[in-house]
């Protein structure tokens, strides 16, 4: 009589006897589950595994779709591998790189003579769809990490090679898709026929990768073109290339060989420099005199305003920073959100109309006593703060609606700079393994709040999602309204945030439902080698997050 094992499952709700042995796909099919979309992945014991895990023994599961972010990863990497494997037998010289997320898709470069044609794109998106049609299973294979290294190193993966070499661990986890082999940090598929949906179209010089949308798993993700973003993102990589740091892997040899300092002088330099311009552009320009700066939070928008002021100042100008947060409106007049909650985030909680008559009485040189919002009786109130404007003067905001048209459309656009400011990470783990720039953001975050809110991991994890939906609202779709997009992201940060988070995220417990996730960044972190904090200058904008900032905050 076979042996057999407690499973509780959270999406039944019960307790199931499974044989010992089974893996998670076999038991999904046992329990008769039956998810609209599938289940691509699931949580074991609060831990994401790909439905190719065993059980041995009792747990918990909790079975995940498209519809949540780890399974929606789960899909996206499994895709991922389908074009890897359909450019190695169309193209098997040409090496491919994913490199960001751009127009609510993926952008891929495929290092094809004169680039890629539309006609390439198409044999490409035909051959993977007869792989998924093939039904080919995704292999998970365990090695011994230096077999792993000869392995992708003999397929000239040298990039990945790398990664694996500069982690320190003995055994490697690898994946097989027919006669290819590729390396992913997060689970897989099962099978390529479990890729249902998918679409593969020319952008730029490149590669746009589509895939379903989370919240309408029966579509692809809309379109969203960001020809500015994309810009940012293209410059980036281009002076990665040119330093010879790509990849987290390149990165580590980097700081292996004693080049750190040198990397963090040169980002930090590269930022102060771009920022300078910034400052000389806006100067040049006697009509502007409003600077608004967006961006989601955890970008260091605070940090670039204050360096943006002290080159505007090295201009000639006079720049009065204005807060945004002065100017809501009293708390009964606040827009209610689905669920009848007071609407914080809403452009709507703005008090609009004072906000445009005062900026267009400053604009006019009209002295103008500022307001002060208070937080505890949820009352605006004349603060005492009168500004004088002389020509010279130059009012600076941040804030989460400072590009949305609502708040400035009656403010002439003559006499208004926008700027979006966001940690666009552009560093890849490998190349086929790009860094979300939310995980950029969400890690500064953890940090930040530990030191200045006392806030735990875990709290900070927990408000993460409510985070993201309000800027998915608010921010995103606002900022190719930009008239300059800045990136934040620093090349050598995760090295100098692997010291200050990976701490608190141990501290998450087990038995929390943030544990998937800091499991998740935990395991990110350890591909990094650390970086030592004190070699960053005291105007860095990683100070905003990780103390020691000459600027007040």
């Amino acid at each position: 009589m076979s042996k057999t094992i407690n499973i509780r499952c959270v999406n039944t709700g019960r307790t199931h006897k499974v044989p010992m042995g089974f893996n998670l796909e076999e038991v999904y099919d046992l329990l008769e589950l039956k998810m609209p979309h599938g289940a691509t992945s699931a949580k074991v014991n609060n831990k994401v595994e790909g439905l190719h895990f065993v059980l041995f023994n009792d747990k918990d599961v909790e079975y995940l779709d498209i519809t949540s972010p780890s399974g929606h990863r789960t899909y996206t990497r499994s895709v991922f591998f389908v074009l890897y494997k359909a450019a190695h037998d169309l193209f098997p010289h040409a090496m491919l790189r994913i490199e960001n997320p751009v127009s609510n898709g993926y952008y891929c470069h495929l290092d094809l003579p004169g680039g890629v044609t539309p006609e390439q794109v198409e044999q490409l998106k035909a051959r993977m769809q007869e792989i998924i049609n093939d039904d080919l299973p995704f292999h998970r294979l365990t090695a011994h990490t230096e077999d792993a290294v000869k392995l992708f190193r003999s397929a000239g993966l040298e990039n990945k090679a790398k990664l694996l070499e500069s982690c320190g661990r003995l055994y490697t986890h690898y994946y097989t898709l027919g006669d290819v082999a590729n390396y992913f940090y997060g689970s897989l598929l099962v099978r390529t026929s479990q890729i249902y949906l998918f679409d593969l179209i020319p952008y730029g010089d490149g590669i746009l990768i589509r895939v379903p949308d989370s919240n309408n798993p029966g579509q692809l993700r809309p379109m969203r073109d960001q020809p500015k973003m994309f810009d940012v993102f293209r410059q980036q990589h281009s002076w990665q290339k040119i330093l010879g740091v790509t990849t987290i892997g390149e990165l580590n040899a980097a700081c292996a060989a004693g080049y750190a300092n040198d990397i963090i002088n040169v980002s930090e330099a590269l930022q102060e420099k771009m920022i300078s311009r910034l400052a000389d552009k806006i100067a040049e320009n006697p009509n502007l005199k409003v600077i608004l700066i967006a961006g989601p939070s955890s970008s260091g928008k605070t940090t670039t305003s204050k360096r943006l002021s002290v080159q505007l100042m090295a201009c000639g100008k006079r720049p009065v920073p204005i807060s945004m947060d002065d100017y809501f409106v009293d708390r009964e007049k606040t827009p209610l959100d689905e669920n009848g909650d007071y609407d914080f985030e809403s452009v709507y909680a703005m008090n609009i109309p004072l906000f445009t008559e005062q900026m267009n009485a400053l604009i006019e040189g009209k002295s103008v006593e500022l307001p002060r919002y208070n937080f505890q009786t949820g009352k605006s109130e004349m603060s005492g703060n009168v500004v004088h404007p002389t020509p010279q003067t130059i009012f600076i905001l941040e804030g989460i609606h400072a590009l949305n048209p609502a708040l400035t459309e009656n403010i002439p656009d003559a006499n208004k700079f926008k700027i979006y400011a966001s940690a666009l990470t552009t560093i890849l783990l490998d190349n086929h393994n790009y860094i979300p720039t939310t995980d950029n953001r969400l890690l500064r975050r953890i940090v930040r709040d530990h030191k200045y809110r006392g806030c735990s991991a875990r709290d900070t994890i927990a408000r993460w999602p409510s985070v993201r939906a309000g800027e998915e609202k608010w921010i995103f779709p606002f900022q190719e309204e930009a008239d300059v997009m800045i990136n934040t992201a620093m090349l050598f940060e995760f090295g100098v945030l692997r010291e200050q988070a990976l701490p608190l995220l141990e501290e998450v417990p087990e038995t929390a439902p943030e544990y998937s996730e800091a499991i998740r960044l935990r395991k990110f972190l350890s591909y990094l080698n650390p970086i030592s904090i004190q070699a960053l200058p005291p105007t860095s904008l990683l100070r905003e997050f990780l103390g020691g900032s000459t600027f007040r905050y």
